[in-house]
């Protein structure tokens, strides 16, 4: 196996991912405490980032699942689950003193997969041209060292998540700051890719 494409792969996932440790920090924040969230966020961030790698394997490979012109619109995905957050965050706040009122389980897989990749429509447009120079036996290295750096991600993500000072702030803020990175991060891919004649 050649170390050089894999440094290089190692390399191209860090810089096209690495505002997804800010997010996978926000969502295993927003699930402490409840069983069985970091295995649903683990879940839907494979989910999400095996997605983008089918798309970009395949555009590499002639079989576009997507028009280009169509990718800026994958935008709307965090858009709507931060819009869905802000207001599940109002609501909590209005509802605070009902101490009957059900508890969330924290993100749930397909909301993380949705957000994974529609956050990673930008590394599509990085990875196919990629893949395509790199041929079959190139693209099967990328697979794997990407999808082994997606669990290290998730590591980090969680150890920022419980770091004392980190969480507390995320307890905190938390609530406010998910919606408001999702709805920044759908607000940017629908401007920067023009969608709506933006």
């Amino acid at each position: 196996m050649n170390l050089g494409i894999i440094g290089q792969a190692a390399g191209l996932f860090a810089v096209t991912n690495i505002d997804d440790i800010l997010i996978l920090s926000l969502f295993f924040a927003q699930g402490a405490g409840h069983g069985g969230s970091g295995r649903r966020i683990v879940l839907g961030q494979y989910l999400g980032f095996a997605a983008i790698l089918a798309a970009a394997v395949a555009a590499a490979f002639g079989a576009t699942f997507l028009p280009e012109a169509a990718i800026p619109y994958l935008g709307l995905l965090p858009l709507a689950l931060g819009l869905k957050a802000a207001w599940q965050a109002w609501r909590q706040r209005s509802d605070e003193d009902d101490e009957r009122r059900p508890t969330a389980d924290g993100p749930k897989t397909l909301e993380v997969a949705a957000v994974t990749f529609a956050n990673g429509g930008d590394n599509i447009g990085v990875y196919v041209p990629v893949f395509a120079a790199a041929g079959m036996g190139g693209v099967s290295v990328y697979a794997v060292v990407f999808l082994i750096l997606v669990a290290v991600w998730c590591f980090a993500g969680r150890f920022f998540a419980t770091r004392p000072v980190i969480a507390r702030a995320l307890s905190r803020w938390g609530h406010v700051l998910l919606p408001l990175v999702l709805i920044t991060i759908g607000l940017l891919i629908l401007v920067e890719g023009g969608a709506f004649g933006l």
